[in-house]
């Protein structure tokens, strides 16, 4: 396993749409194990494929509950509207208040290639769901914000233990 460089704002893959993975081989299982450690290493909540320069749709989550492995994301359903403070691996240092669903639906693939469905999943996990799937599709943190945030405004806040 390898601790793998997170890309920064600036860099222009951040904004390109991830292709679906087609085929899940070695290639994928190497990619999910060195997310899985450099997330960990960064203290994040989720990390998208692209965020360590791979165009591919491959997420990592974990919202201390331990690591989540999903290929080809997809939403289904939201329901319900609520403001979250979120940050990003890939904008160090920014935080921002944005509206997310309250509660998510959505499907994506195992590594055996087994279908995972997610029903009305609500709190991290859900944001982290959404923030990523972003990812994939070229949207960013500052993207459709309500508004930046100061640290100091959600010090208590859970969401603050971890980063997106």
């Amino acid at each position: 396993m390898a601790i793998l460089n997170i890309v920064k704002t600036g860099d222009d893959i951040l904004k390109k749409k991830s292709r679906p993975v087609e085929k899940i081989d070695e290639r994928i299982f190497t990619l999910l194990e060195d997310m899985k450690e450099t997330l960990k290493e960064a203290n994040g909540a989720g990390l998208a494929a692209v965020q360590v320069g791979i165009l591919k749709r491959v997420v990592i989550i974990d919202d201390g509950s331990g690591p989540v492995e999903l290929i080809n994301p997809e939403i289904i359903k939201t329901e319900g509207e609520v403001e979250v403070y979120e940050g990003c691996l890939s904008f160090p240092d920014v935080w921002v208040v944005k509206k997310r669903p309250l509660k998510v639906w959505g499907k994506a693939l195992d590594r055996e290639g087994n279908e995972i469905t997610f029903d009305g999943v609500e709190g991290l996990f859900a944001q982290a769901f959404c923030h990523e799937t972003d990812h994939l599709d070229g949207t960013l943190l500052p993207d459709n914000i309500v508004r930046y945030a100061d640290p100091e405004e959600f010090e208590d806040s859970p969401r603050r233990k971890r980063r997106k």
